[in-house]
């Protein structure tokens, strides 16, 4: 990174503006444009700038870029000095006006899972076919202390647990309509217990859990770095974290079968949400499923000290 590219980048104060939407949101051109009320050529001319000044990273999703501020000190520390400048009044009303851009994501995310929580499981098969992939996380586990499934749907990876283990089993989901079906399928499950709430902000301890497991969740989630800090809150040092998601895919019609606001992950790209949460990455694992997709099995471990 040349400071002096930074520095003449950020000389601009539209471009101030977006390095500190960017810094807390990830975001595409067209909501950008909402948030700063600008046209869309003046808004991409500025990422532009800022992407070669290497202020900004980008990464595509479908038919949309979606643009983040990339992470390191320099950018800490220049915010740091900003923090009480004359444009703070209009960026506190930008990061208004993104966060609602994501509302807009979860809500859309919300609907969806009311529509088809009960066909959820048959909906699921359409994609893996034959792949068990509850088996695949399971192998995985070392049933040592509590294990919390995030983003637990329907329960059908929590129903396969309890015949396996009786240790303490905590499902969350954002979904009622989905809880409601986890709660029919787990009756007389007396080691599972269920917990509405968003993987963005858990509803749990610190340090309540010995295993997190987050199946196939990831690619429903807004804003899909925080669940990474959240798991990494509530393990314990030496815990482990069990991530399953579909590669990055170009594949319209399973985004509208599945649902979701992200058509998949590079593995580059969860590895390195990982690392900067604090985890050591162990494997990697790729499987193929229907429909030409791919699904992609991370396993890592929050250090110990």
């Amino acid at each position: 990174m040349e400071l002096i590219k930074c520095f003449k980048a950020l000389s601009d104060k539209t471009r101030l503006r977006l390095l500190y939407i960017l810094r807390r949101y990830e975001l595409n051109v067209n909501e950008i444009v909402l948030v700063v009320e600008m046209i869309q050529s003046g808004v991409s001319r500025h990422l532009k700038i800022l992407l070669e000044s290497g202020l900004l990273t980008s990464r595509k999703d479908g038919s949309f870029t979606y643009y983040a501020a990339t992470r390191n000190d320099f950018i800490n520390a220049f915010m740091d000095l900003t923090d009480n400048s004359d444009e703070m009044e209009e960026i506190r009303n930008d990061l208004q006006k993104a966060g609602e851009m994501i509302k807009i994501r979860q809500n859309m995310t919300r609907r969806f899972f009311k529509t088809v929580a009960p066909h959820w499981d048959q909906l699921k098969k359409q994609v893996l076919g034959s792949f068990d992939l509850n088996s695949m996380i399971i192998k995985r586990i070392s049933f040592q202390g509590s294990i919390s499934d995030l983003g637990c749907g329907t329960g059908e990876l929590l129903e396969k647990l309890s015949e396996q283990t009786r240790v303490r089993l905590i499902g969350i989901d954002s979904s009622p309509e989905m809880l409601e079906q986890a709660r029919l399928r787990l009756l007389g499950k007396d080691n599972a217990e269920l917990r509405l709430g968003e993987l963005e902000h858990l509803p749990m301890k610190n340090k309540e859990t010995h295993t997190a497991i987050m199946n196939m969740v990831l690619h429903h989630i807004s804003q899909p770095e925080l669940p990474f800090l959240e798991a990494f809150r509530t393990l314990i040092p030496g815990g482990t974290l069990i991530l399953s998601d579909f590669d990055l895919h170009d594949q319209v019609k399973i985004r509208e079968l599945m649902g979701g606001a992200w058509s998949g992950f590079e593995k580059e790209k969860i590895k390195t949400w990982l690392m900067e949460t604090g985890f050591k990455l162990h494997k990697i694992e790729s499987f193929p499923v229907n429909q030409g997709l791919n699904i992609n099995i991370f396993t890592a471990e929050k250090p110990k000290a």
